[in-house]
């Protein structure tokens, strides 16, 4: 396994680790400012303010638990793209049923002039789990 390829699964441990933790600030720190999200069914979500805004607003009420088994990874240069298969749990703070959702996510990862890897597309694929 390449040193980039190690890189990009380290980047995915710890999106999904700041993610349950809550910790927006380092969830943020691994996308670019021009980062776009493309989720079935809804308009793209376009840059990383935009992503914060609703990451706040659902943790403010919510804990988010996510897990991946990576399924491909691919470095071309300063690019690279991730295929993942997720299952995200998203659960009330205040007590009630979770909702689960599952199913693949393809990432587009760019090289940073410091060597680190940022997100900047995803295109995610996840659908409700009965």
């Amino acid at each position: 396994m390449s040193t980039d390829e190690q890189a990009i699964r380290n980047l995915v441990a710890r999106w999904h680790g700041a993610t349950k933790a809550g910790d927006v600030e380092s969830v943020l720190r691994l996308m670019s400012e021009d980062v776009v999200f493309l989720v079935a069914g809804h308009p793209p979500m376009k840059g990383r303010s935009a992503f914060e805004k609703g990451l706040r607003s659902l943790l403010g009420s919510h804990r988010i638990e996510s897990t991946g088994d990576i399924q491909e990874v691919d470095v071309s240069g300063d690019l690279a793209y991730c295929w993942s298969v997720l299952t995200v749990r998203v659960t009330p703070v205040s007590g009630g049923d979770s909702v689960v959702r599952a199913g693949s996510a393809l990432s587009i990862l760019r090289k940073q002039a410091d060597g680190s890897w940022v997100v900047v597309r995803d295109a995610n694929l996840l659908a409700p789990v009965p």
